[in-house]
């Protein structure tokens, strides 16, 4: 976005470039912002951490180029003109169920009705503005780094979901579910503690290493696991609401109190 109150992005010190500064190796970045300023800073600090980085400045130009060279994650501004960054990011989502393509948001600083309409979308995280590109870098490199984990035991089965860590799927009654980055941690990690109840800070800490944050963030990925796992989110079975505390997974499917 070009015209901001406020320098969007504030001046860091220039890594180093080394081959091994970043873990996710070559990975692909595919950086949308209409700001040139922005665009070159972002991009600048992507490609000494070792990422190939491909740019466009709007929507269209976005949705071509991720068709011709899928990217491994998308920096996407909100506030692109035409076509907007939470236009942008549902055509993304609807190109297929799997692989999921990672999406970052950037937003305006305190918007945080902008910021809930991006998760609400699919975006797997925000990043707001100002901000440094040093802290953007290392989103982009925690984001990448949950789509390779390592190979672990699967958690059980419970109510007809599956999760396979290692492929990044989810299954219900052996259908494969479409689900984000944060949304399949959050059902593998409530399929690994059935019958616990957790508070929204405990899941920020435990299921996505947060120490500090916005806790509708949580409200909002529940909300959407909900609408892909229950059969009826509006009367939630699997996960549910235990007031004054937070969330309860329910592996028998039990109607709430």
């Amino acid at each position: 976005m070009q015209q901001q109150p406020h320098e969007p992005v504030r001046a860091d010190p220039v890594p180093d470039a080394s081959p091994n500064r970043s873990p996710a190796g070559a990975a692909r970045v595919l950086v949308v912002d209409d700001d040139p300023t922005v665009a070159e800073v972002v991009a600048g600090y992507l490609d000494r951490a070792g990422y190939v980085v491909d740019r466009a400045d709007d929507g269209p130009t976005a949705l071509t180029r991720a068709a011709a060279h899928r990217p491994d994650l998308v920096v996407l501004d909100l506030m692109l003109p035409g076509m907007d960054g939470l236009e942008v990011c549902r055509r993304l989502r609807g190109r297929g169920p799997v692989p999921v393509m990672p999406v970052i948001m950037l937003t305006a600083r305190g918007d945080e009705e902008d910021r809930v309409l991006g998760l609400e979308v699919g975006a797997d995280d925000y990043v707001t503005k100002p901000f440094s590109p040093r802290e953007l870098v290392l989103r982009v490199e925690s984001v990448l780094r949950r789509t390779r984990p390592a190979a672990v035991e699967r958690p059980p089965a419970a109510a007809g979901l599956t999760v396979d860590p290692a492929a990044r799927r989810a299954t219900k009654d052996g259908a494969e579910l479409a689900l984000t980055l944060r949304e399949f941690d959050l059902l593998a990690f409530f399929l690994w503690h059935p019958g616990r109840a957790f508070s929204r800070e405990e899941l920020m800490h435990r299921v996505w290493g947060w120490d500090f944050g916005d806790l509708s963030t949580v409200t909002v990925h529940v909300r959407r696991l909900r609408g892909k796992v229950e059969d009826d989110p509006a009367r939630p079975r699997l996960i549910q609401t235990v007031w004054g505390v937070g969330y309860r997974f329910d592996a028998a499917g039990r109607e709430a109190d």
